[in-house]
């Protein structure tokens, strides 16, 4: 039976029966997308709107590509589902190109539905290989939303799990933030002072299994480190028997200008966890791959973790075609080329807005910090701002930017600017000049 719903009916029914992930739930009003093509989606309306961060900073290839969801259809009409204990064709072939697109010398994967179910495995695998329980996080980081993952992400999307989301075992680090360094040095003068810090910990904590970083911190402000310090965290860990795990969940796929963001400073993890570009988000694929070292340990010990979903078959059959595409329209290449077009764009702004505090990325990954102030670097909003439901200057500009049609990701006090992989410079024009606009309302905030 067909039931044909008004799109007023269609966003009510939505708030009154599911939950809007991450905020409260008193006046929420989901706006109802009906369509999708190429950089831009389209509301019930038929009002267009250009995605300046691929919504969750995961459709890399644009909408609609064909070849993906010409993968997705063969699939489910070849095999819709096996269960994980059977080898399939699909599995095979995906495994073979992982080899060839990840950083050399991981050799051995767990599929997962999602990034935090990546990362839930790489604590499993990290503890039962080392016999040691702890891992070492960073205050500003983001791992993903079931209790371990959540456990281990440092900033206030954690807050409302605990004390039951403090999983024991996983402690916090600074992160590495040089414009807002958290142990107040300066770069380069500090020595990277951020990782030292890590070193100490491992040092006096004992017990340490790994150490779990994003190579460049993703919603928590696009914080790009130092080139020396995933080398030198890389020897840290090396020097005290300590995994490092790489969450890629983000920065893969061509996100940074390299097939992975640790490929831009030549570092091998043990293990990485990724997810979201590597279908497009088409469909729900993580990844957690492991070194050989790692996968002879389980030769002869117990692999205790799996699931019903594990390398599912319409969920691989989506992620090689993505490769394909992303090798066939040189994405990675590109997104050097139109990251350092979006970027110039963006740097440009930071003369014309005295509430613009920093502009850093990499690649077409990008963030666009807000300050009340310049010289002191005071931010319009913090983390409790963002937990207690007050109104943030950020999601005012949000809205402004999604009145004039262009749609950016807003966090805290900054924007995660990180468009498909496929925008023109054309687009990101309109995209920038949105946010030039709309940035008049941060302006009158501006402590002068």
């Amino acid at each position: 039976m067909s039931l044909t719903l008004s799109s007023q009916e269609v966003t009510e029914l939505t708030a009154k029966y599911t939950y809007g992930t991450w905020r409260k739930q008193k006046g929420w009003k989901p706006l109802h997308v009906v369509d999708a093509e190429g950089v831009r989606f389209t509301d019930a309306a038929g009002k267009q709107y250009l995605d300046f961060s691929s919504q969750l900073m995961c459709v890399t290839l644009g909408y609609k590509n064909q070849a993906v969801i010409k993968a997705i259809e063969e699939q489910a009409r070849t095999l819709p589902y096996i269960a994980p204990g059977y080898a399939t064709t699909v599995r095979a072939e995906l495994s073979k190109m992982l080899l060839e697109v990840l950083p050399h010398g991981l050799e051995k994967f767990f599929f997962t539905t999602s990034g935090t179910e990546a990362n839930e495995a790489a604590f499993k695998i990290a503890r039962m290989v080392t016999g040691k329980t702890k891992i070492i996080a960073r205050y500003h980081s983001y791992h993903g939303s079931t209790m371990g993952s959540i456990a281990a992400t440092g900033d206030p999307r954690r807050w409302a799990m605990e004390p039951a989301g403090k999983v024991p075992g996983v402690i916090f680090g600074p992160e590495v933030h040089c414009y807002q360094c958290p142990i107040h040095h300066t770069y380069p003068e500090c020595n990277i002072a951020c990782v030292d810090y890590i070193e100490h910990m491992i040092e006096n904590e004992g017990d340490v299994a790994a150490v779990l970083v994003e190579p460049v911190v993703g919603t928590n402000g696009v914080l790009v480190p130092p080139k020396e310090y995933l080398p030198r965290l890389r020897e840290i860990c090396d020097r005290h028997d300590v995994l490092l795990i790489a969450d890629e969940v983000m920065t893969g796929w061509g996100r940074t200008g390299k097939w992975f963001a640790v490929d831009h400073w030549n570092v091998k993890p043990d293990i990485l966890t990724t997810a979201k570009g590597i279908t497009t988000a088409y469909v729900p694929l993580g990844l957690c791959a492991t070194t050989k070292k790692i996968a002879d340990f389980f030769e002869d010990h117990y692999f205790s973790h799996g699931h019903t979903y594990e390398a599912h078959p319409l969920t691989l059959a989506p992620a090689i075609a993505a490769i394909n595409e992303m090798k066939r329209l040189d994405l990675v290449n590109r997104s050097n080329e139109i990251g350092a077009y979006l970027g110039e764009k963006l740097r440009a702004l930071k003369p014309k807005h005295p509430s613009i505090g920093d502009v850093r990325g990499l690649g077409m990954f990008w963030g666009v910090e807000l300050v009340k102030s310049q010289k002191t670097k005071q931010p319009f909003n913090t983390y409790s701002d963002k937990v207690s439901g007050t109104p943030l200057l950020v999601d005012k500009i949000a809205a402004e930017m999604m009145k004039n049609g262009v749609f950016i990701q807003a966090w805290v006090s900054h924007f995660v600017i990180a468009p498909p992989l496929i925008m023109s410079k054309e687009d990101i024009d309109i995209g920038v000049a949105a946010l030039d606009a709309a940035l008049k309302i941060a302006d009158a905030e501006v402590e002068r």
